[in-house]
């Protein structure tokens, strides 16, 4: 596929460009166009609903995916701007690292989620988590909390692996991958030197992940590429992800 060229597979968390996000919408979705995206993964939805929703009309993106808390916020509005922006699935991003010890924490966060899925069920949304680091280091008994976590959610309840989280975690993630299963449908595809704050971030191919394993565990995962932060021009370091990711993910 030629540089630029449009890409009907790989998304773009548009938090790694939130910056820009905040400036000119318009804008920043029409530079990802011009790098070659056609889907991107919005974050914060009810806040940027206007701006996301014009900005998504007039470039043609999709977002079929979007990070907003769930819990403590109110999931009528959230479920309401996910049905605006065409968000078919809602991914709760974020839980405190201290709620990732004990089984009795895990089992609260699940029933929290679960309690949501009828009203989700009931607008045409799937409802998902999203994975940092903890939950994949923490352990219960001999597996990740992650794991004990995931067998605890409804049925209907999916997940977004994270998997440069998961490697920063300690858990190879291709291995993790293949544990949770067809759970999985959502990645989030970045690279860097494995550090806990999120400093260090490269494009993909070019850090400490062993990506082409991650893909292959996950062949039907929706493919996001990230970033947390990154230290020099964010837009190139989408492209040459994208670039990477169309050599190697076959």
């Amino acid at each position: 596929m030629p540089p630029n060229s449009p890409d009907h597979t790989t998304a773009v968390a548009l938090y790694g460009v939130r910056d820009h996000l905040a400036d000119d919408p318009l804008a920043t979705l029409e530079r990802l166009a011009r790098i070659g995206f056609r889907h991107a993964e919005p974050f914060g939805i009810t806040e940027r609903l206007d701006s996301l929703k014009s900005a998504r009309q007039a470039t043609g993106f999709t977002f079929a995916t979007a990070h907003s808390g769930l819990i403590g916020h109110d999931t009528g509005l959230v479920f309401d701007a996910a049905n605006e922006l065409g968000v078919s699935t809602v991914i709760h991003p974020f839980t405190e690292p201290d709620l990732w010890r004990e089984p009795a924490d895990l089992d609260g966060i699940a029933e929290a989620l679960n309690a949501m899925v009828p009203d989700a069920t009931s607008r045409g949304l799937r409802l998902a988590y999203h994975n940092h680091w903890w939950e994949v280091k923490n352990r219960i008994g001999d597996r990740t909390a992650l794991e004990y976590f995931a067998d605890r959610l409804d049925p209907a309840i999916v997940l977004q692996v994270d998997t440069y989280w998961a490697a920063v975690g300690g858990e190879a993630p291709e291995a993790l991958l293949k544990r949770l299963g067809d759970r999985v449908v959502a990645l989030h595809i970045k690279d860097g030197d494995l550090s806990l704050d999120g400093t260090g971030q490269t494009p993909a191919g070019d850090g400490r992940v062993d990506i082409p394993p991650v893909l292959a565990a996950a062949p039907e995962a929706q493919r996001i590429i990230e970033f947390d932060s990154f230290d020099g021009d964010v837009f190139q370091a989408v492209t040459d992800s994208l670039t990477y990711l169309r050599r190697v993910d076959r």
